[in-house]
């Protein structure tokens, strides 16, 4: 199976991403762009036949309570999270649905009962891969999905132990616990092309069917079946096999909202829209041919590899290895250097640990700033529960 490296090497210079006045803003800074947002949503449920009951939204790139605001407006109920504040957030604005979809275990899971006491409308569910994982939820309304794993080797129990599956969904109901269905993330595929990605995909997508099936031969209803982020998002939506099930089928893509420069190069025939930048001020340059940015990985996130980011409108620019705060840009050989204080608009190459690096966003329309909001999920909540002795 080929491992390309798919990533957007250009986003031309699109008016909308403009912003009239720059002079008081400080950088970095995380600008998002409300119309573009809500087109992403909105292509999002048209692809989901209309139906936004289909998307099971990961908000742990939204992170902002005004995107989630825009996602219940459109009528989304169904998401999933990865921390306890991503649940907290999702809990207060009126989600109808959450899981958490992270083994949570000790405080964390206690953290989760309390959230979920707290918030008695909101149906609140788990993940686990074995009994153990289990015992924190006994005597609460949690719900329980068992997590597969998908080939991603990250969690999960492997498809080819069906057995152990069924065995777990028997101990989930014996212990007076809700079985919701299945969680099957293949976000492992959006380094395969295609159309060796939607082949991989679809196998997978066969053996969870299978396990499935033996699950409801045994008398063990599957109400629900989760698969596939933004990567392997197209692919779910052509796999007939999850259309004629007992049990409903939601993906559960967040990075389409926002997008990347990853993202766009996925998924190019989904016509998604960048809608997060990050601004930065070229602050120096070193020597010819290299100027340097206020935003190195503490800005823009470098998990992905470099280059980090992309510089929108500027092909003839191309990121390097960042420090903390530093962002070096080599340019190309015969091109035209900006200088030093001119402001540059960076399309990350991963948002989401992007949007978590900032405490807040302004909302950007018709090159006015509508709003700075705050990134309201970012990080975790603080450590020590408040049923804590600890002395502090």
């Amino acid at each position: 199976m080929s491992t390309p490296k798919i990533l957007l090497t250009e986003l031309p210079w699109d008016d909308r991403y403009r912003l009239a006045s720059v002079d008081d803003v400080l950088t970095p800074a995380l600008l998002l762009y409300p119309d573009a947002i809500a087109a992403n949503i909105e292509r999002t449920v048209q692809l989901l036949d209309g139906d936004p009951a289909r998307w099971r939204v990961h908000v742990k790139t939204a992170k902002l309570a005004y995107t989630f605001r825009m996602y219940l407006d459109r009528g989304l109920r169904y998401f999933k999270c990865a921390t306890t504040l991503e649940l907290l957030m999702a809990c207060r604005e009126g989600a109808h649905d959450v899981l958490l979809a992270y083994p949570v275990m000790g405080a964390n899971a206690q953290r989760a009962c309390e959230i979920a006491a707290q918030f008695p409308r909101t149906k609140i569910s788990v993940l686990i891969e074995n009994e153990t994982q289990l015992l924190p939820w006994r005597g609460s309304t949690v719900g329980i999905f068992v997590d597969i794993n998908s080939g991603m080797n990250r969690t999960g129990i492997e498809p080819d132990h069906a057995d152990r599956v069924l065995q777990l969904a028997r101990a989930v109901r014996h212990a007076g616990l809700e079985f919701r269905g299945l969680h099957f993330y293949d976000g492992h595929l959006g380094g395969v092309a295609e159309p060796e990605r939607t082949a991989a995909a679809h196998a997978g997508y066969d053996t969870l069917l299978r396990i499935v099936a033996q699950l409801e031969n045994n008398s063990l209803a599957v109400r629900e079946v989760i698969t596939s982020g933004t990567p392997a998002f197209p692919c779910s939506l052509s796999y007939t096999g999850f259309r004629s099930g007992k049990f409903a089928h939601r993906a559960s893509p967040g990075t389409v909202v926002y997008n990347d420069a990853t993202s766009l190069a996925q998924l190019p025939e989904l016509r998604y829209q960048a809608a997060a930048l990050v601004l930065a001020r070229v602050v120096s340059h070193p020597r010819p041919g290299i100027i340097t940015c206020d935003a190195g990985h503490k800005a823009v996130s470098a998990d992905a590899g470099v280059p980090t980011c992309l510089v929108v409108g500027h092909p003839e620019l191309t990121p390097l290895t960042p420090s903390e705060e530093h962002l070096p840009i080599a340019v190309r050989d015969g091109a035209a250097a900006p200088h030093v204080g001119d402001t540059l608009f960076l399309l990350p190459r991963h948002v989401c640990p992007t949007v978590n690096n900032f405490d807040h966003a302004l909302l950007i329309r018709d090159g006015q700033i509508l709003a700075q909001e705050n990134v309201s999920a970012r990080g975790h909540e603080a450590p020590l529960l408040a049923t804590s002795s600890a002395k502090i």
